[in-house]
């Protein structure tokens, strides 16, 4: 059963836009985005997907989402590497859209517009 969510993609080359995306919340499609098996970091009502080999393959740092996190009050000692996607968390654990505030938080920290 797939699940159809508003995501938040955070990629990690700064050339490309931090944007939102309507995507099919599957393993596959979220395998996808990462671009290898996915590793997911829980906070409260969202988690975030990235590749659990990012470091070791040598994708690039991901400064966005890992200033993302510490703003939501997430302080991990980590490197962040490669494209990282923020869902929502339903009540039961399924998947759901990003939450507004994460939306309004990234285009605060990175002057873009991607509410509609």
């Amino acid at each position: 059963m797939s699940t159809t969510c508003t995501a938040l993609i955070v990629p990690a080359r700064l050339s490309q836009p931090v944007r939102t995306e309507t995507i099919d919340a599957s393993l596959p499609t979220l395998q996808a985005l990462v671009e290898g098996n996915i590793e997911a970091i829980t906070r409260g009502e969202w988690h975030a997907y990235l590749n659990e080999e990012g470091k070791i393959i040598n994708l690039p740092a991901n400064i966005r989402a890992g200033h993302l996190f510490r703003e939501t009050g997430l302080y991990i000692a980590d490197i962040f590497c490669g494209d990282v996607v923020f869902l929502g968390q339903s009540a039961h654990g399924e998947e759901a859209d990003v939450p507004d505030y994460l939306i309004g938080l990234a285009e605060e920290l990175f002057d873009a517009r991607l509410s509609a």
